[in-house]
Protein backbone atom coordinates (compact mmCIF):
# COMPACT_ATOMS: atom_id res chain seq x y z
CA UNK A 1 0.00 0.00 0.00
CA UNK A 2 1.72 3.17 -1.16
CA UNK A 3 -1.10 5.59 -2.02
CA UNK A 4 -2.51 7.49 0.96
CA UNK A 5 -4.04 10.70 -0.36
CA UNK A 6 -7.82 10.69 -0.03
CA UNK A 7 -7.80 7.40 1.88
CA UNK A 8 -9.28 6.89 5.38
CA UNK A 9 -7.24 6.01 8.48
CA UNK A 10 -8.73 4.86 11.80
CA UNK A 11 -6.50 5.25 14.87
CA UNK A 12 -7.07 4.24 18.49
CA UNK A 13 -5.12 5.95 21.24
CA UNK A 14 -5.06 8.90 18.84
CA UNK A 15 -4.97 11.80 21.29
CA UNK A 16 -1.33 11.46 22.34
CA UNK A 17 1.95 9.66 21.82
CA UNK A 18 2.38 7.47 18.78
CA UNK A 19 -1.33 7.59 17.97
CA UNK A 20 -1.23 11.35 17.63
CA UNK A 21 1.86 11.13 15.44
CA UNK A 22 0.18 8.55 13.21
CA UNK A 23 -2.68 11.02 12.85
CA UNK A 24 -0.35 13.95 12.16
CA UNK A 25 1.49 12.07 9.43
CA UNK A 26 -1.68 10.64 7.92
CA UNK A 27 -3.19 14.13 7.73
CA UNK A 28 -0.04 15.50 6.07
CA UNK A 29 -0.42 12.78 3.44
CA UNK A 30 -3.98 13.88 2.71
CA UNK A 31 -5.79 11.10 4.55
CA UNK A 32 -9.17 11.49 6.24
CA UNK A 33 -9.12 10.56 9.91
CA UNK A 34 -11.15 8.52 12.37
CA UNK A 35 -9.72 9.27 15.79
CA UNK A 36 -10.49 7.34 18.98
CA UNK A 37 -9.27 7.80 22.52
CA UNK A 38 -10.46 7.42 26.10
CA UNK A 39 -9.39 11.00 26.99
CA UNK A 40 -12.19 13.37 25.88
CA UNK A 41 -10.37 16.70 26.26
CA UNK A 42 -7.14 15.52 24.64
CA UNK A 43 -9.13 13.92 21.82
CA UNK A 44 -11.10 17.11 21.23
CA UNK A 45 -7.89 19.14 21.10
CA UNK A 46 -6.30 16.73 18.61
CA UNK A 47 -9.43 16.66 16.45
CA UNK A 48 -9.71 20.46 16.38
CA UNK A 49 -6.09 20.86 15.33
CA UNK A 50 -6.18 18.15 12.69
CA UNK A 51 -9.49 19.38 11.29
CA UNK A 52 -7.55 22.39 9.94
CA UNK A 53 -5.84 19.96 7.54
CA UNK A 54 -8.39 17.27 6.74
CA UNK A 55 -11.79 15.74 7.50
CA UNK A 56 -11.94 14.28 11.00
CA UNK A 57 -14.35 12.02 12.86
CA UNK A 58 -13.47 11.83 16.58
CA UNK A 59 -15.07 9.45 19.07
CA UNK A 60 -14.44 8.72 22.72
CA UNK A 61 -13.81 4.99 22.73
CA UNK A 62 -12.82 2.52 25.43
CA UNK A 63 -11.15 -0.20 23.40
CA UNK A 64 -11.68 -2.72 26.22
CA UNK A 65 -15.30 -2.80 25.13
CA UNK A 66 -16.14 -4.54 21.89
CA UNK A 67 -19.31 -2.54 21.38
CA UNK A 68 -17.31 0.70 21.49
CA UNK A 69 -14.89 -0.48 18.81
CA UNK A 70 -17.69 -1.83 16.64
CA UNK A 71 -19.45 1.53 16.93
CA UNK A 72 -16.21 3.18 15.86
CA UNK A 73 -16.00 1.01 12.74
CA UNK A 74 -19.69 1.52 11.94
CA UNK A 75 -19.40 5.28 12.40
CA UNK A 76 -16.34 5.41 10.15
CA UNK A 77 -18.29 3.68 7.42
CA UNK A 78 -21.31 5.90 7.93
CA UNK A 79 -19.17 9.02 7.65
CA UNK A 80 -16.67 8.07 4.94
CA UNK A 81 -18.04 4.90 3.33
CA UNK A 82 -14.68 3.12 3.50
CA UNK A 83 -11.68 2.46 5.75
CA UNK A 84 -8.24 1.76 4.29
CA UNK A 85 -5.76 1.96 7.15
CA UNK A 86 -6.27 0.89 10.78
CA UNK A 87 -3.93 1.48 13.71
CA UNK A 88 -4.91 -0.65 16.70
CA UNK A 89 -2.63 1.44 18.85
CA UNK A 90 -4.16 2.20 22.27
CA UNK A 91 -1.98 0.91 25.10
CA UNK A 92 -1.23 1.18 28.81
CA UNK A 93 1.60 0.02 31.03
CA UNK A 94 2.01 -1.64 34.43
CA UNK A 95 4.79 -3.49 36.19
CA UNK A 96 5.92 -5.27 39.32
CA UNK A 97 6.66 -8.86 40.30
CA UNK A 98 4.16 -10.95 38.43
CA UNK A 99 2.61 -12.54 41.52
CA UNK A 100 2.02 -9.15 43.13
CA UNK A 101 -0.28 -7.78 40.45
CA UNK A 102 -3.97 -7.73 41.31
CA UNK A 103 -6.76 -9.19 39.23
CA UNK A 104 -7.79 -5.62 38.45
CA UNK A 105 -4.27 -4.92 37.14
CA UNK A 106 -4.55 -7.87 34.78
CA UNK A 107 -8.04 -6.93 33.63
CA UNK A 108 -7.00 -3.36 32.88
CA UNK A 109 -3.77 -4.04 30.98
CA UNK A 110 -5.06 -7.04 29.04
CA UNK A 111 -8.32 -5.18 28.42
CA UNK A 112 -6.58 -2.30 26.66
CA UNK A 113 -3.43 -3.85 25.21
CA UNK A 114 -4.84 -7.18 24.07
CA UNK A 115 -8.63 -7.00 23.95
CA UNK A 116 -8.39 -3.58 22.34
CA UNK A 117 -6.46 -5.12 19.47
CA UNK A 118 -8.74 -8.16 19.34
CA UNK A 119 -11.80 -5.92 19.09
CA UNK A 120 -10.09 -3.78 16.45
CA UNK A 121 -9.17 -6.81 14.36
CA UNK A 122 -12.66 -8.30 14.62
CA UNK A 123 -14.52 -5.09 13.80
CA UNK A 124 -12.29 -3.52 11.19
CA UNK A 125 -11.12 -6.60 9.27
CA UNK A 126 -14.70 -7.53 8.50
CA UNK A 127 -15.44 -3.92 7.57
CA UNK A 128 -12.42 -3.80 5.28
CA UNK A 129 -13.35 -7.07 3.61
CA UNK A 130 -16.77 -5.59 2.86
CA UNK A 131 -15.03 -2.56 1.34
CA UNK A 132 -12.90 -4.87 -0.80
CA UNK A 133 -16.00 -6.73 -2.01
CA UNK A 134 -17.37 -3.44 -3.32
CA UNK A 135 -14.18 -2.23 -4.99
CA UNK A 136 -11.90 -4.54 -7.03
CA UNK A 137 -9.07 -2.02 -6.65
CA UNK A 138 -9.33 -1.77 -2.88
CA UNK A 139 -6.18 -2.12 -0.79
CA UNK A 140 -6.08 -1.94 2.99
CA UNK A 141 -3.61 -2.29 5.84
CA UNK A 142 -3.83 -3.04 9.57
CA UNK A 143 -1.08 -2.05 12.03
CA UNK A 144 -1.20 -3.56 15.50
CA UNK A 145 1.00 -1.93 18.14
CA UNK A 146 2.89 -4.50 20.18
CA UNK A 147 6.32 -3.79 21.71
CA UNK A 148 9.80 -5.21 22.06
CA UNK A 149 8.16 -6.58 25.23
CA UNK A 150 6.26 -8.83 22.82
CA UNK A 151 9.55 -10.46 21.84
CA UNK A 152 11.38 -10.37 25.17
CA UNK A 153 10.39 -11.09 28.77
CA UNK A 154 11.96 -8.49 31.01
CA UNK A 155 11.53 -9.01 34.76
CA UNK A 156 8.92 -7.01 36.70
CA UNK A 157 6.92 -6.30 33.54
CA UNK A 158 4.89 -9.50 33.47
CA UNK A 159 1.43 -8.17 32.61
CA UNK A 160 2.80 -5.92 29.91
CA UNK A 161 4.93 -8.72 28.45
CA UNK A 162 1.98 -11.10 28.32
CA UNK A 163 -0.25 -8.56 26.60
CA UNK A 164 2.32 -7.68 23.97
CA UNK A 165 3.39 -11.26 23.23
CA UNK A 166 -0.26 -11.98 22.57
CA UNK A 167 -0.49 -9.05 20.15
CA UNK A 168 2.51 -10.37 18.20
CA UNK A 169 0.89 -13.82 18.02
CA UNK A 170 -2.47 -12.37 17.03
CA UNK A 171 -0.92 -10.26 14.27
CA UNK A 172 1.18 -13.07 12.85
CA UNK A 173 -1.96 -15.22 12.74
CA UNK A 174 -3.89 -12.39 11.12
CA UNK A 175 -1.18 -12.18 8.44
CA UNK A 176 -1.53 -15.87 7.63
CA UNK A 177 -5.34 -15.80 7.76
CA UNK A 178 -5.52 -12.87 5.33
CA UNK A 179 -3.16 -14.69 2.97
CA UNK A 180 -5.30 -17.82 3.28
CA UNK A 181 -8.35 -16.05 1.84
CA UNK A 182 -6.38 -13.90 -0.65
CA UNK A 183 -7.59 -10.71 1.02
CA UNK A 184 -6.29 -7.41 -0.41
CA UNK A 185 -5.37 -6.38 3.13
CA UNK A 186 -1.88 -6.35 4.56
CA UNK A 187 -0.81 -6.19 8.17
CA UNK A 188 2.18 -5.15 10.25
CA UNK A 189 3.12 -5.56 13.90
CA UNK A 190 4.85 -2.55 15.41
CA UNK A 191 7.40 -3.34 18.12
CA UNK A 192 8.72 -0.09 19.59
CA UNK A 193 11.18 -0.06 22.48
CA UNK A 194 11.56 2.94 24.81
CA UNK A 195 9.78 5.86 23.11
CA UNK A 196 9.19 9.20 24.89
CA UNK A 197 5.42 9.03 25.40
CA UNK A 198 3.08 9.30 28.40
CA UNK A 199 2.66 5.53 28.78
CA UNK A 200 4.39 5.63 32.17
CA UNK A 201 1.51 7.82 33.36
CA UNK A 202 -1.25 5.74 31.77
CA UNK A 203 -2.53 4.75 35.24
CA UNK A 204 -4.08 8.22 35.44
CA UNK A 205 -6.70 7.09 32.94
CA UNK A 206 -7.44 3.78 34.60
CA UNK A 207 -11.21 3.27 34.92
CA UNK A 208 -12.68 3.60 38.40
CA UNK A 209 -14.08 0.06 38.43
CA UNK A 210 -10.55 -1.35 38.02
CA UNK A 211 -8.83 0.80 40.62
CA UNK A 212 -7.87 -0.69 43.97
CA UNK A 213 -6.96 0.68 47.38
CA UNK A 214 -3.84 -1.47 47.52
CA UNK A 215 -0.57 0.34 48.18
CA UNK A 216 2.01 -0.10 45.42
CA UNK A 217 4.60 -2.74 46.25
CA UNK A 218 8.33 -2.07 46.11
CA UNK A 219 8.60 -3.98 42.85
CA UNK A 220 5.77 -1.98 41.29
CA UNK A 221 7.37 1.30 42.35
CA UNK A 222 10.74 0.13 41.02
CA UNK A 223 9.23 -0.91 37.69
CA UNK A 224 7.43 2.42 37.45
CA UNK A 225 10.66 4.32 38.11
CA UNK A 226 12.56 2.26 35.55
CA UNK A 227 9.89 2.79 32.90
CA UNK A 228 9.80 6.53 33.51
CA UNK A 229 13.60 6.74 33.28
CA UNK A 230 13.89 4.58 30.16
CA UNK A 231 10.97 6.20 28.34
CA UNK A 232 12.02 9.70 29.31
CA UNK A 233 15.54 9.18 27.98
CA UNK A 234 14.46 7.61 24.70
CA UNK A 235 16.16 9.06 21.64
CA UNK A 236 13.71 7.76 19.02
CA UNK A 237 10.59 9.95 19.06
CA UNK A 238 6.97 9.02 18.47
CA UNK A 239 7.14 11.01 15.22
CA UNK A 240 10.12 8.88 14.17
CA UNK A 241 8.09 5.75 14.85
CA UNK A 242 5.22 7.08 12.75
CA UNK A 243 7.55 7.65 9.80
CA UNK A 244 9.09 4.19 10.20
CA UNK A 245 5.62 2.64 10.27
CA UNK A 246 4.38 4.39 7.15
CA UNK A 247 7.60 3.37 5.40
CA UNK A 248 6.90 -0.24 6.38
CA UNK A 249 3.38 0.01 4.99
CA UNK A 250 4.71 1.37 1.70
CA UNK A 251 7.26 -1.44 1.53
CA UNK A 252 4.75 -4.06 2.74
CA UNK A 253 6.94 -5.12 5.66
CA UNK A 254 5.36 -7.08 8.48
CA UNK A 255 7.75 -6.45 11.39
CA UNK A 256 8.42 -2.83 12.33
CA UNK A 257 11.18 -2.09 14.85
CA UNK A 258 12.06 1.28 16.33
CA UNK A 259 15.32 -0.05 17.77
CA UNK A 260 16.67 -2.85 15.54
CA UNK A 261 19.80 -2.96 17.67
CA UNK A 262 17.67 -4.59 20.39
CA UNK A 263 17.11 -7.63 18.17
CA UNK A 264 20.34 -9.13 19.51
CA UNK A 265 18.51 -9.86 22.76
CA UNK A 266 15.65 -11.39 20.78
CA UNK A 267 18.10 -13.65 18.93
CA UNK A 268 19.60 -14.75 22.25
CA UNK A 269 16.12 -15.57 23.55
CA UNK A 270 15.29 -17.60 20.45
CA UNK A 271 18.62 -19.43 20.58
CA UNK A 272 18.01 -20.41 24.20
CA UNK A 273 14.53 -21.58 23.29
CA UNK A 274 15.47 -23.78 20.33
CA UNK A 275 18.36 -25.31 22.29
CA UNK A 276 16.23 -25.82 25.41
CA UNK A 277 18.51 -23.75 27.61
CA UNK A 278 17.48 -21.55 30.52
CA UNK A 279 15.82 -18.29 29.40
CA UNK A 280 18.32 -15.69 28.22
CA UNK A 281 18.77 -12.52 30.27
CA UNK A 282 16.91 -9.73 28.42
CA UNK A 283 19.10 -7.19 30.22
CA UNK A 284 22.42 -8.84 29.34
CA UNK A 285 23.39 -5.88 27.16
CA UNK A 286 21.95 -3.29 29.56
CA UNK A 287 22.75 -4.58 33.06
CA UNK A 288 22.29 -1.13 34.56
CA UNK A 289 18.53 -1.44 33.99
CA UNK A 290 18.39 -4.60 36.07
CA UNK A 291 20.43 -2.88 38.77
CA UNK A 292 17.87 -0.07 38.88
CA UNK A 293 15.16 -2.66 39.52
CA UNK A 294 17.16 -4.47 42.17
CA UNK A 295 18.10 -1.25 43.93
CA UNK A 296 14.46 -0.21 44.05
CA UNK A 297 13.46 -3.45 45.75
CA UNK A 298 16.49 -3.87 48.02
CA UNK A 299 15.56 -4.39 51.63
CA UNK A 300 11.83 -4.32 50.91
CA UNK A 301 9.22 -7.03 50.65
Amino acid sequence: MDEFHGKVAAITGAASGMGREFANLAASLGMKLVLADVQPKALEKAADELAKQTEVLAMVCDVRKGEHVQELADSAMARFGVVHLVFNNAGVGAGGLVWENSEEDWEWVLGVNLWGVIHGVRAFTRTMLECAAQDPGYRGWIVNTASMAGLLNSPALGIYNVSKHAVVSLTETLYHDLKLVDAPIGTSVLCPYFIPTAIAQSHRHRPDELRTDEIMTASQMAAQALTEKAVGSGKVSAADVARLTFDAIREERFYVFSHPQALGAVAERMDALVHARQPADPYAATPHLKEILKAGMKGRR
